[in-house]
Formats: C-alpha cells, structure tokens, sequence
C-alpha cells in the first residue's frame, strides 16, 4: 500500500479499505496494519531525515519498494514502544526477502540496526536555530507548504499547526436526529465507547474513545449515527436548513454534509445531492438508505457547467458547496494528502471553486442562502475565491451590476451555537462571521466556511 501510494498516487484509505476487505487478520491486527500505514505516511519527512544519516547512499536513488520498506521499519523503530527494535529490524529483512527484494535484506539489516541505535541522538534542527529544517524535517511537512506556514504563521504557530496535524484525529460521529437526540445517542454509547462525551460545538456530535469500529457498531448499522469530523457537522450547523426546504449540495459525495441537511429538514423536504462522478455518488445513496433518508436525490452533473434546476420557480432556498480543494486542514486523517498536493494546487483549484460558486449563485433563490466551505487552509482557495465572486456583483467603479446583490451574512443573524463564546477556546467565528477551524485551536479538521445571502429581488 505505501509503494502504491508514493509511485501511483494511489488515496491510502480507499486503498487500505480495499486490502483489509480481502484480509482476514484478526481486530487487534488490522488496527496495527492501518496504524503502520498511516504513521509511516504521517512521518515520512521525519523518517527520511533519519534514514539518511543511517543510509550510504541517498535514499531517492533507491529502489520504491526498498525504500518503502526502509520508512516502515523505520517509523516502528522510531514510533512504535510496543514493538521492540530488534523484532522491527528482522520483520523487515524478512519482508525484503517475502516482497521479492531479498538482494536488499543486507542493507535493511545495516541500516535498521544503525538507527535502532542511534536515532535518539539524531534530533531534527531545533525551531528556534532553523525554522524551515524544524517543519521539514522533525514535523514531516514538504518543503514548499513550511515555506506557506512560516510566511504567513510565524515559527510558533506553524509549528503548533504541523504538530496537531501529525496526531491522529478523533473519531466523531453525528447523531441521526430523526431516529435518535445526541443525548440518547451519547449514553447508548457509552455502552460500548466508555470514554464517549459530547462534541465541543456540533449539537448533535459524539467524541468516541478507546478502541473500537463506529462503521461496524449497531448504532451506525441500524442507522442512528455517522461517521463526521466536528469541524464538518458545523458547515451544516452553518447553513442552518429548515424543516420543509429544497437544498441543493453542489459537492456532495461521500454523502456525511448531504445527510445531515437531509436530517435537519425533514421528509417534507428535499436534498439535491450532485457529484461528477457516479461511483462517489453512489455512496451518497447508500448511506442515505442506511439512514431512512428517502428524500436524498442524487444527480451526475459537472458543478463547474451545469447544476440541476430547483423542483420549485425561483430556485433552491439554501445552496452548499463544499469545494474540492488542497485539503491541508484535514492531513489528520489522510496523511498521504500532504505529499499529493503540487504547489501550484491552491491557484488551480481555486478556478474550479470559482467556477462552481457561479453555478450555484445561478440556481439560488432571492433570498436564499449559500455556504462556501472547504477543508484546506490556503488563502487562493478561501478568502481569495470569496472576494472574487463578490466583487463580481459590483461594477470596477462600485457600483453594483445588474441582478440581486451577493453578501455575507451579518455574524448577528448566524446560529448561536457558533457565535458562542467558550471560556479557554478561541472563537469559531471572527468579526466577518467566517467560520475557521483549526486542529491546534478546536481539535478538528482545519475547515473554512462563510454563509452568503441572496438580496431578495
């Protein structure tokens, strides 16, 4: 799975899914396969930085497979008490010889028992005498997203944002709240997930802990719950849908923001759920069937080009689209993102979001409201997509164009339950009323969101 993913660009999720589907190790094994693939994707900066002081010749001219091979062992060296170093060192020489590189086990063995040895004596550059080294090659960040951070965070706080992103993210799920409250939810729960507590912010969120499946528990069986990041419930919580409204998702698959729109309002409306590609659609279905959501439509269409039609004159009351994007803000729990993205990847998509942001202006309703969110922490694909569709209603002279007028959302009129203020927690929303969520602030995904309102004609 490592050697797909650096040489093929393969998704380590969908990936490991796939391998583990086809696997019958044991409960206690499969959690340790997925806790070696992600950690090793996680640390991979930090690992080469190791392996090169242990390693006689660079670690690029090396075969993938070796080289794969090489970070694993390595992160179980490093990362792994439980596993002792010696056992980590001869699983490895056994698996070159299993993976069909036996011709390397010689240099596997050197190089392994080297570092078992002396990586506590091989610390990264300190932050303080050498930021960027710091970011690269003790917080496994690429070279060109440290370079972003520490422009536009400082030392401190990029490394504060990179050191988060290296924790695994928690497991959250949200109530179906036409099946079950959160409260019901949380102590049913607790049954199975004795550590289970209440989200921070999403109403109808449940933090899980210890060990544990939440796809395979009764509750997400029998349809009472998803899996969702905190940060995800509070784009819906953002958007605010109303028992009886016709919304449209304009980016909906895998399905989690579609279905929580479906929940909120209620059998008597309507989800329009789009996506460009029928396979991601197709989970959007499956998931609002587990959920008893028969008001979950599904639509193939390009966003960029077209998008549905409202069933009612005038167009859709609430429009979301939640962006492709970089995706920096959740690495937590696709560590292979962050060596994915190419850094002319923001100014790229940010075309795309533009380009879906005026589909969905056209298909919103005179006073109807628009979400704009993403899951990344560049500004080309945030605040920069922002203020290029709203100018686009004025004139260069500043006046408006013709049509109704597009603008944010006064932070008075958004919900109370992101406009809160928590004692020891930065606020959700800042003085514009844009949502931002970051995992060293909230303990979520880093998410952007802003609520746009339609003038009414």
């Amino acid at each position: 799975m490592l050697e797909r993913v650096a040489e093929a660009g393969a998704y380590a999720d969908l990936a490991l899914r796939a391998e583990l589907s086809r696997s019958a190790l044991a409960p206690r094994d499969r959690a340790l396969a997925t806790e070696l693939t992600y950690g090793t994707l996680r640390w991979r900066g930090r690992l080469d930085f190791l392996l090169a002081q242990v390693l006689a010749r660079p670690l690029a001219a090396l075969e993938p497979r070796v080289r794969e091979l090489l970070r694993l062992g390595a992160y179980q060296i490093v990362f792994c008490d439980r596993i002792p170093a010696a056992v980590a060192v001869s699983e490895s020489v056994r698996l070159a010889h299993a993976a069909g590189v036996g011709r390397a086990a010689g240099l596997a063995n050197a190089a392994l028992r080297r570092l078992s040895r002396e990586h506590a004596s091989l610390p990264p550059p300190a932050l303080a005498d050498d930021p960027l080294g710091h970011l690269v090659d003790g917080l496994s960040l690429p070279p060109w997203v440290a370079e972003r951070w520490l422009a536009a965070h400082g030392p401190a706080e990029a490394a504060a944002l990179a050191a988060a992103l290296n924790q695994p993210a928690p497991r959250t799920v949200r109530a179906n709240r036409l099946r079950i409250d959160r409260d019901a939810l949380l102590a049913e729960l607790r049954e199975r997930f004795p550590d289970a507590t209440a989200c921070r912010f999403a109403p109808d969120g449940v933090r899980l802990g210890g060990p544990g499946d939440p796809a395979r528990d009764p509750a997400f069986v029998e349809g009472r719950m998803t899996v969702q990041d905190e940060a995800s419930q509070l784009v819906v919580e953002l958007l605010d849908p109303q028992p009886g409204e016709s919304v449209l998702d304009a980016c909906a698959a895998p399905g989690a923001k579609a279905t929580a729109i479906a929940e909120r309002i209620g059998p008597e409306g309507l989800v329009m759920a789009v996506d460009r590609h029928e396979r991601r659609l197709a989970l959007v279905a499956r998931d609002a069937a587990r959920l008893g959501l028969a008001h979950v439509r599904t639509t193939c269409a390009d966003a960029t080009r077209t998008l549905p039609e409202a069933p009612a004159p005038g167009g859709w009351a609430r429009v979301l689209v939640d962006a492709p994007c970089s995706g920096f803000g959740a690495w937590r729990r696709n560590p292979d993102a962050r060596w994915r993205v190419a850094p002319d990847a923001p100014a790229r998509l940010a075309e795309v979001q533009l380009a879906i942001l005026r589909q969905a202006v056209a298909r919103l309703a005179p006073g109807g409201t628009l979400v704009y969110s993403t899951c990344t922490l560049a500004p080309e694909e945030n605040e920069a997509v922002i203020d290029a569709l709203l100018a686009e209603t004025r004139l260069d002279d500043g006046r408006r164009s013709e049509g109704p007028e597009l603008r944010l959302a006064a932070r008075a009129s958004l919900p109370a339950s992101l406009t809160a203020e928590r004692p020891g927690v930065p606020p959700l929303l800042d003085a514009q009323g844009v949502l931002r969520t970051l995992p060293h602030r909230h303990d979520a995904d880093g998410f952007f969101a802003v609520r746009l309102e339609l003038e009414q004609a």
